[in-house]
């Protein structure tokens, strides 16, 4: 049962998910993971017509990604994924992602949110289907939980209104857009000379059409540590932190 737990899913880097220099953008992998972990939930008989039959949906919260070496343009790669354990409200779900030699690329751990539709709090299964999610408890991709990031001083770099394309089927910023936004800070010169090696990403609160996110930045070294503050609803909305594999003077 254990292997019949765990998802494997093929992708092939298109020009569409690649940046200007023919590596895998941030948000294209963290699309590739999500992608996976609504496939491995549906299969598992927790998917999106599953929860709904129960008033709840999935909300990502917490994931971060230690990756060896940007992906290429052409590439196939696999996601291996699997639902590893709960803690307190968070069910836990860890990736590994390789290519077709079987190397490893990246590795990742996220922290999802079962969501009811009504109160729009945090709710649970009942024990007996919660036991499933508990089965591969220390099969880990990350030793580590997804990191839960602190607050930033406010040194607001850019204000955001979202557009159409920036919202999904729920009628909110979808996750991957605050990755775009997050490197959108950056000129040409900077992307040409790093990669992220590390990515956290803390979704705390959702951002409708028409509110206007207010995105600061702090530097550490090549640490960067991101937080977008929702103007309308006076809340963080994202936290995120990036470590680069290069050299940040440039910016």
């Amino acid at each position: 049962m254990n292997t019949q737990l765990k998802l494997r899913k093929k992708y092939t880097v298109t020009s569409a998910d690649t940046d200007m220099f023919s590596r895998l953008k941030l948000s294209a992998l963290v699309n590739y993971l999500i992608q996976s972990a609504i496939s491995s939930a549906e299969k598992l008989g927790f998917g999106l017509k599953d929860l709904k039959e129960e008033n709840l949906f999935w909300v990502l919260n917490r994931m971060t990604i230690e990756i060896n070496r940007p992906v290429l343009w052409s590439e196939e790669i696999e996601v291996e994924t699997w639902p590893k354990n709960v803690e307190r409200i968070f069910y836990i779900r860890d990736f590994v992602i390789r290519d077709k030699n079987s190397n490893i690329i990246a590795k990742a751990s996220s922290a999802w949110l079962a969501i009811d539709y009504n109160s729009k709090r945090p709710s649970n299964f009942n024990p007996e289907k919660i036991e499933i999610f508990t089965r591969l408890k220390g099969v880990d991709a990350l030793s580590y939980s997804p990191e839960k990031l602190g607050n930033i001083n406010n040194n607001i770099q850019q204000h955001i209104t979202p557009s159409y394309f920036d919202i999904d089927l729920n009628k909110h910023v979808t996750s991957t857009r605050y990755v775009d936004w997050l490197m959108d800070l950056y000129p040409v010169e900077f992307h040409q000379e790093n990669y992220p090696k590390i990515f956290s990403v803390n979704y705390i609160k959702e951002t409708m059409h028409g509110e206007t996110i207010a995105l600061s930045q702090q530097k550490d070294g090549n640490t960067h540590t991101f937080e977008g503050y929702n103007s309308a609803q006076e809340k963080v909305a994202m936290r995120a932190k990036i470590t680069f594999d290069g050299s940040s003077d440039n910016n």
